[in-house]
C-alpha cells in the first residue's frame, strides 16, 4: 500500500479538483454515512458524485453522478485515459478505480464529491486527493494484515484522511488516542461525538446538537438500525462544517434522511418469510446486525444463509450472531479468498454452535434450501460477506 504510484498518475491526467470533497473512512458504517449525505446534497439540488466500494451486482455501483450510475461509457473512456497516462506506472484495481471515478466526475461538472475510503485511510488510494471534511464512522478490527492488531493502530491509519485546518469528524463512541493525537499534530479540527456533536433519541423522532446548533424533530433515517442514528449525526456535523459552501436547509437533511437507500444494509425484503440481507463480515458490523434482530419481533425460526472470506474472524463473527440463529445453511462463497465449507463448519464448531448446520454446493444453493425450508413465519439472514449477498441478489433475480 501507498499514495506514489496514484499520486504520480493523477498528476500526469492533471486531476486537481476545484469541487469540495468529504472523504468517508471507518470500519463500518462507511457506506451509511455516504448513502446519507449524497442523499442530503441531491435533495439540496447539488450534482453529487459519489465514489463507494465494493459493489454488489455491477462495478458502476461504485460510481454515481447525480444519484445514477455512471455509465459504462463513462467508465472506459476514464479507464482508457488512465492506461495511457500511466506509462508503465503499476496500479491496483482499486487504485484504477478510484482515478477512474475521479475522471468521471471531472467529465461531468460536479459540485461536491463524496468518497469512501476502501481499506484503512492513510495509505488508501482516496487519500491522495485532500478532503474538505473528513469523517470517520467507527474503529474496530478487520483487515489487521494490513492495519494492525490494536485499535489504536488501526484508528491512527483511519486518522490519516485528517487534512490540517480542515474539520474532522469522529462517530465512534470510544476512539483511541491515537487518533486524536494525529488530529492534534497535523491541527486538524476534531469533533467527536458525545462531546461536539451527538443526539437525543426519542421514540418516534430525534434531535441533533453540534457545533451548528440543534435540529429538532429530525425522523428516524430510512437505513435501519439504532447505530445508524450516531452515522446520522456525523454526517449532520460535516454539513454543518460546510455550510458556507454547501449550504442545505432543515428540510434537504430530513428528506435525505428518509431518502437514503443501501443494499445490503440490513435490508429487509417484502413479502414472507422476512428476508434479510446484511454483508455483515466482521465481529463488529455482526454485533450491529445481532442488535438488529433482537429488536425485531420474534419469529419461530431464524434460518440464516452463510459464507465468509478465509481471512476474515469467522469465529468473531459466528459468536455474534449465534445466540439468534436456529439453523445454518453454509456454502463456498467462490474464489481464491473464500472460506470453504470445512473451514466454516470448523469456525461453527468452535463458537460453539449447537443449531443443525446444512452444507451447501454453493451460496445459491444454500438459498434455495434455506426458502424450501422456511415457513411463512420464519425469518432467512443472507450474511457474511458482500459475494453472500450478491449471490442471493442474482439467484433471486433468475428466479423472478
Amino acid at each position: 500500500m501507498g499514495l506514489e504510484r496514484v499520486q504520480s498518475v493523477r498528476h500526469a491526467l492533471a486531476l486537481a479538483p476545484a469541487y469540495p470533497i468529504i472523504t468517508v473512512g471507518g470500519t463500518n458504517g462507511k457506506g451509511s454515512c455516504c448513502a446519507m449525505l449524497e442523499a442530503v446534497l441531491l435533495h439540496a439540488g447539488y450534482r453529487v458524485g459519489c465514489y463507494t466500494s465494493p459493489h454488489l451486482l455491477r462495478y458502476n455501483e461504485r460510481v454515481r453522478i447525480g444519484g445514477r450510475e455512471a455509465s459504462d461509457a463513462v467508465l472506459c473512456r476514464a479507464f482508457e485515459r488512465i492506461d495511457a497516462a500511466r506509462k508503465g506506472t503499476l496500479l491496483t484495481y482499486f487504485e484504477f478505480g478510484t482515478l477512474a471515478a475521479m475522471l468521471a466526475f471531472a467529465e461531468s461538472d460536479i459540485e461536491v464529491a463524496i468518497l469512501e475510503v476502501g481499506l484503512g485511510g492513510r495509505l488508501d488510494a482516496v487519500n491522495a486527493f485532500d478532503s474538505d471534511c473528513a469523517l470517520v464512522a467507527s474503529i474496530d478490527f478487520d483487515h489487521q494484515g494490513y492495519l494492525g492488531d490494536t485499535r489504536a493502530a488501526i484508528a491512527f491509519e483511519k486518522a490519516g484522511i485528517f487534512r490540517g485546518g480542515r474539520p474532522a469528524i469522529c462517530a465512534d463512541a470510544d476512539p483511541p488516542a491515537t487518533l486524536s493525537a494525529h488530529a492534534a499534530t497535523i491541527s486538524a479540527g476534531l469533533m467527536l461525538i458525545n462531546r461536539d456533536f451527538g443526539y437525543v433519541a426519542d421514540p418516534t423522532q430525534w434531535r441533533y446538537w453540534g457545533p451548528g446548533g440543534e435540529r429538532h424533530g429530525l425522523p428516524y433515517p430510512a437505513l435501519r438500525g439504532a447505530y445508524q442514528l450516531a452515522n446520522a449525526a456525523a454526517c449532520v456535523t460535516a454539513l454543518n462544517c460546510l455550510r458556507e459552501r454547501l449550504p442545505v436547509t432543515a428540510q434537504d437533511v430530513r428528506s435525505g434522511l428518509l431518502l437514503a437507500d443501501l443494499a445490503g444494509r440490513f435490508q429487509v425484503l417484502p413479502g414472507r418469510p422476512t428476508v434479510i440481507l446484511d454483508v455483515a463480515h466482521n465481529p463488529h458490523a455482526a454485533r450491529a446486525l445481532a442488535a438488529n434482530l433482537a429488536s425485531m419481533p420474534r419469529s419461530t425460526h431464524t434460518l440464516v444463509v452463510f459464507g465468509m472470506l478465509e481471512d476474515k474472524d469467522i469465529e468473531g463473527v459466528v459468536e455474534a450472531v449465534k445466540g439468534s440463529v436456529t439453523q445454518w445453511f453454509i456454502a463456498s462463497t467462490g474464489g481464491p479468498r473464500a472460506a470453504s465449507v470445512a473451514r466454516l463448519v470448523t469456525a461453527l464448531a468452535g463458537a460453539g454452535v449447537t443449531a443443525p448446520v446444512t452444507q451447501c454446493v454453493d451460496i445459491a444453493a444454500a438459498w434455495n434450501a434455506a426458502c424450501n425450508t422456511a415457513a411463512e413465519d420464519d425469518k432467512i439472514i443472507v450474511f457474511g460477506s458482500f459475494l453472500t449477498v450478491a449471490a442471493v441478489m442474482r439467484e433471486r433475480q433468475r428466479r423472478v
